[in-house]
């Protein structure tokens, strides 16, 4: 069984373009799209994997009513050098899905427990 390092810790400095807002213990981020659409996003939380050597970050649309089914987005990252947070990129392949579903079942386990 792979073993992934999961920070949960949501107090990162962004520097990837992208404008922040912090209101009701909720982190949201801006992800604008291919066509230039600005879009809200809540996260749900960053994990760091070191078989892929990225983090990774799970969102879904803000405003997203309570109880509410939500579409889940998740994207890559590399920290740079100086600390910084890299650009968001795609997921592209299986395994990385496999790896996050994985990680997203855990995770969704650990919140059902408390």
């Amino acid at each position: 069984m792979t073993e992934h390092n999961h920070d949960h810790d949501h107090n990162h400095d962004h520097e990837h373009n992208h404008d922040h807002d912090h209101d009701h213990n909720h982190e949201h981020i801006t992800i604008v799209d291919e066509n230039g659409n600005e879009e809200l996003f809540e996260i749900l939380f960053t994990f760091e994997s070191e078989d892929f050597g990225k983090s990774y970050v799970l969102v879904y649309p803000a405003g997203t009513p309570e109880g509410e089914e939500i579409e889940l987005q998740a994207y890559s990252y590399v920290e740079t050098e100086d600390g910084g947070e890299g650009d968001l990129e795609p997921i592209e392949s299986d395994e990385e899905w496999d790896m996050i579903e994985e990680v997203l079942n855990t995770f969704m386990e650990d919140e059902d427990l408390q």
